[in-house]
């Protein structure tokens, strides 16, 4: 009995080594994130960079252009609220802005976990790291462990409305269309803040979990979307994110991408 209490205590001694000098290595090893600036600047280059190429191979290239592949800094108050609540609705997180941001002990356990064991407690935390992790692709980071590690440092400074405003501003739809305001041009041909619910509803089927954003760029089977879309205004509702009354406004509207088109 004491051989394996001992065998025990060795293993966690060796682990308390082990872990921490696992995490300094593969953090040595990631681009500077120390701070929202360093993150700004990672993204910068790379969508800028991204946007460019397209544009580059344009025979017009006006001002209004060459003004949409600035990439700027994204701003959660900038972010029409009920495409976020349909977001973290769909992240399966209805309760991620009522519930203070995971940090201690909670989160300390979380990043242990996804690293050691591989799995994902519960809690709003989870959407969190998810997010976090979103991002540090979108940087280039690779592999489980650095992206544990580049979501644990970019939740540090981070709070929770710029995990969702950063993720939502940098998902990469195609070649040169990054983030839901690249989206909404593309898919609507209006800015993100001109869309109505019914519209937001639409571009959600563009994003994660979903991924229509192919099918609504070409209005593919515009029943099925209007069938889709109706189903994510219903369960806003029901999640009383969204009135009911707006909900039902939202859901007598026709598909948007066909007056588009």
């Amino acid at each position: 009995m004491k051989t394996v209490f001992w065998l025990f205590m060795f293993l966690v001694g060796l682990a308390g080594v082990v872990i921490p000098l696992t995490y300094l290595y593969t953090a040595s090893k990631l681009p500077r994130l120390e701070s929202e600036f360093d993150v700004e600047s990672q993204l910068r280059h790379r969508i800028e960079g991204d946007r460019m190429s397209v544009l580059a191979g344009r025979m017009d290239q006006g001002g209004r252009e060459r003004a949409a592949v600035t990439f700027t800094r994204p701003d959660f108050s900038r972010m029409p609220k009920d495409l976020v609540a349909l977001y973290i609705r769909q992240m399966d997180c209805p309760t991620y802005f009522q519930t203070p941001r995971e940090d201690g002990r909670a989160w300390a356990w979380r990043l242990f976990a996804g690293v050691t064991l591989g799995t994902a407690p519960p809690g709003d935390g989870s959407c969190e790291r998810h997010l976090a992790m979103r991002i540090a692709r979108q940087i280039g980071i690779e592999g489980e462990l650095p992206l544990s590690v580049a979501a644990h440092r970019l939740h540090a400074f981070f709070q929770k409305d710029q995990l969702v405003a950063y993720d939502l501003s940098t998902i990469r739809f195609e070649r040169g269309v990054i983030g839901v305001e690249d989206a909404a041009r593309k898919l609507f041909g209006r800015e993100l803040g001109e869309l109505q619910l019914s519209e937001l509803a639409e571009l959600q089927l563009a994003l994660p979990p979903y991924g229509f954003y192919g099918d609504l760029k070409a209005c593919k089977n515009a029943s099925l979307i209007r069938q889709n879309r109706d189903l994510l205004l219903q369960d806003l509702a029901g999640y009383a994110l969204v009135s009911e009354e707006r909900a039902r406004n939202a859901i007598a509207q026709p598909v948007a991408c066909l007056s588009v088109k």
